[in-house]
């Protein structure tokens, strides 16, 4: 495993609990020491790492998407032999897999692409896993994918790419279901003249509703402290997913109005004063006298 942040060390410790053997990396000497201690091997460099597994070796990959992951498997590529699999967790554009798959082919690497859901909870609820890879390279490593995954959470979706392309329109919808209860809760908000009590609510949606799902369970959890809900700021990232989506949707002319409004509305939540908004304020007051909210500095 190489990449011991919140998802790559809680994917080890399952792994460790399932009966496999670990090797581990991390930038941070802290990180694998904390994986030695749940009983993995810890390895100093990618050289120790792939020197410290038999061949045929395996190996995850769980960083960042982009150069992080790129500069990690070209590294592996001058390590690892003909027969030796590389497994990318992480977020990355599906493109990406199909490239590397090429790249490592005439050295007889295999690469696969495993999209990866459960976040911080997978450690005990198990991790949904979308790969993506040939039939054979997939057969070699399938003991880790199900040990990692809950039963029925994992399927082998397609060739080089597809567990990437499945993960990413799964990011997509997860923006709209994120964007709806957003806007629900907001508009219950509100509602002052009932005085109504959110954590309620959203713990009562949650038995019988057709609206229940993880996410409202996740919100039940969020709003049980109002105090620190409060303390939250509303600024919300996009991890590149969704934008990947929407611009897959344009390319394959597929409407997808809600996944782009989603996304639209993240770019909005960090763009306080925002100019568009004080363009319509400015232009309603124009056109029909209505006030405008103006800053007393």
């Amino acid at each position: 495993m190489i990449g011991l942040g919140r998802m790559g060390a809680n994917m080890t410790k399952r792994l460790l609990t399932h009966g496999h053997q670990v090797v581990a990396f991390d930038r941070d000497p802290e990180a694998v020491k904390a994986s030695q201690a749940d009983g993995a091997e810890g390895a100093g460099s990618i050289a120790d790492l792939c020197s410290g597994l038999a061949p045929p070796r395996a190996v995850w990959v769980m960083v960042p998407a982009g150069d992080p992951t790129t500069q990690t498997v070209s590294a592996l590529a001058e390590q690892l032999e003909a027969g030796d699999v590389i497994i990318d967790g992480g977020n990355s554009n599906y493109h990406h897999a199909q490239q590397m798959t090429e790249r490592l082919r005439p050295k007889g690497i295999d690469f696969i692409d495993a999209g990866t859901s459960g976040g911080i909870w997978g450690l005990a609820n198990g991790y949904c896993l979308m790969v993506g890879g040939t039939t054979d390279a997939v057969a070699k490593v399938e003991p880790v994918f199900v040990a990692l995954a809950p039963e029925g959470g994992y399927a082998h979706v397609g060739p080089s790419g597809a567990g990437h392309f499945v993960k990413m329109v799964h990011n997509g919808i997860e923006y709209g279901m994120l964007q709806a209860y957003a806007e629900g809760f907001a508009l219950l908000d509100a509602a002052k003249e009932f005085d109504l009590d959110l954590h309620e609510v959203a713990s009562i949606w949650r038995y019988g509703s057709v609206v229940r799902s993880w996410l409202l369970d996740l919100a039940e959890r969020a709003l049980a402290d109002r105090t620190a809900f409060e303390r939250i700021e509303g600024w919300v990232d996009d991890s590149g997913e969704g934008r990947w989506t929407v611009e897959e949707a344009i390319d394959r002319a597929v409407p997808a109005p809600v996944i782009t409004a989603s996304l639209f509305e993240r770019f909005s939540s960090r763009r306080q004063g925002e100019f568009a908004a004080r363009m319509i304020a400015a232009l309603r007051n124009e056109f029909g006298g209505h006030a405008v909210h103006s800053d007393p500095s």
